[in-house]
């Protein structure tokens, strides 16, 4: 009787309650939301493959959607760009609709914490259902949605460029870790120096390659802005003002050469200045290869951005406690979902008629001036969070001496 008495006590008194419940298996919860970060991964590495199936070989070996209406006469209007777009607005469906569902998680003994880690069948079947719907949609609604795109791959471009300056302060931040070690920080001097050497032959490999006559006017604009940009940052990075050492700097450029390499080639091949078209009869392994690839770097970059989310957040002093989720499971799926967008843009070249050929990405002026912006882009960005510590110092000081200033006028008799 005492016994029972004893654990009746127990279980009406909430206290006990309140004590039993911090002894969850958090760990372990922990461990899932992290492992289901890579099979969505994979799904949406499957989107992929599927937009380049359809756009490549879906005429021909999917012949049975020639019979929907909304193909059009000879399912035209489900294959080559509009094909893409109706897979890119098929798995954008299902992440935001995973984005709504999990925005507002916070702990790991929420439902929405179990929906994002678990119950795979019904979201299967979701996944399944928002791929096949956009088929049904008529061509002017999927046209809408490619320009709507435009707009979401562009925010996802802003939100990696912000992921890859976080990443590379960080990387800054673990090699020297402290401002007056910094000279002596071999390792980190020696990365840095790898860094400028690359990306100094990389100016150079792209004015050998990509500047066979004078004439390539533009080509010898990108390049030599390029290394101008990289100049500029290595010079206001070494400022005594600034004092941030060559190793952000180092990064940052030969991420800057990478862009400016990237748009280059992403130029058409009829162009005379274009190395792509002296590439062209070469093995088509290169240019399969080339194309695995660059699928490979879109799912990683999606990947890498979406789990970084603190990058975006205002208050970084919160202090994590035992039940928090590792990770923004909202910011997470809503970046896939403008991964979704930036892929199809990828495979129709930002061109809502374009009709590719087979195993090319990203190829066309567009892709070259949005590559193009984006690197200047991301040079600027990455000047001004060097400059603004310095013009927010300089604010702080001409305040402190204008108070100074009228106090000591006030105190005048």
């Amino acid at each position: 009787m005492s016994l029972g008495g004893g654990v009746r006590t127990q279980q009406g008194n909430p206290e006990f309650v309140s004590l039993e419940t911090p002894n969850a298996d958090y760990a372990s919860e922990k461990k899932k939301s992290l492992r289901v970060r890579y099979i969505y991964g994979i799904i949406f590495l499957m989107t992929n493959l599927i937009a380049w199936f359809l756009r490549d070989y879906g005429q021909r070996i999917v012949p049975q959607l020639h019979y929907l209406k909304s193909c059009g006469a000879g399912g035209q209007d489900c294959f080559h760009a509009l094909g893409v777009l109706r897979v890119s607005l098929g798995c954008f469906i299902f992440f935001f609709l995973m984005f709504l569902c999990t925005s507002r998680t916070r702990k790991l003994h929420e439902p929405r914490n179990v929906w994002h880690s678990n119950w795979w069948s019904l979201k299967f079947i979701v996944f399944i259902v928002s791929m096949l719907v956009p088929f049904f949609f008529p061509p002017a609604l999927i046209q809408l949605y490619g320009e709507f795109a435009r707009a979401g791959a562009g925010i996802f471009l802003l939100l990696q460029l912000v992921s890859v300056i976080q990443f590379i302060s960080w990387w800054n931040k673990y090699w020297m870790p402290d401002e007056k070690m910094k000279q002596s920080c071999s390792l980190g001097l020696f990365t840095s120096t790898i860094f400028y050497i690359a990306s100094f032959c990389g100016i150079g490999l792209m004015y050998s390659l990509y500047v066979p006559k004078v004439r390539c006017v533009l080509n010898i604009f990108f390049i030599s802005w390029t290394l101008i940009l990289l100049i500029v940052m290595m010079v206001v990075s070494l400022h005594s003002k600034v004092n941030r050492g060559l190793l952000s700097s180092g990064i940052m450029a030969s991420y800057v050469v990478f862009l400016c390499w990237s748009a280059i080639r992403s130029e058409p091949v009829t162009e005379k200045c274009s190395a792509r078209k002296e590439e062209s009869g070469n093995s088509d392994w290169i240019t399969i290869l080339s194309f695995l690839i660059a699928i490979c770097a879109v799912v990683m970059a999606t990947f890498s951005t979406g789990i970084d989310s603190q990058s975006f957040q205002f208050r970084k002093d919160k202090v994590k406690e035992e039940d928090d989720i590792l990770y923004t499971y909202g910011f997470f799926h809503l970046t896939f979902s403008l991964g979704a967008m930036y892929f199809a843009m990828l495979f129709i070249s930002w061109n809502l008629n374009n009709s590719a050929t087979k195993w090319s990405m990203d190829v066309g002026w567009t892709s070259t001036w949005v590559k193009i912006f984006n690197e200047w882009f991301a040079a600027t960005i990455y000047l001004w969070t060097l400059i603004s510590p310095v013009v927010r110092q300089a604010k702080i000081q001409d305040h402190e001496g204008v108070v100074v200033q009228e106090a000591n006028d006030s105190a005048i008799p």
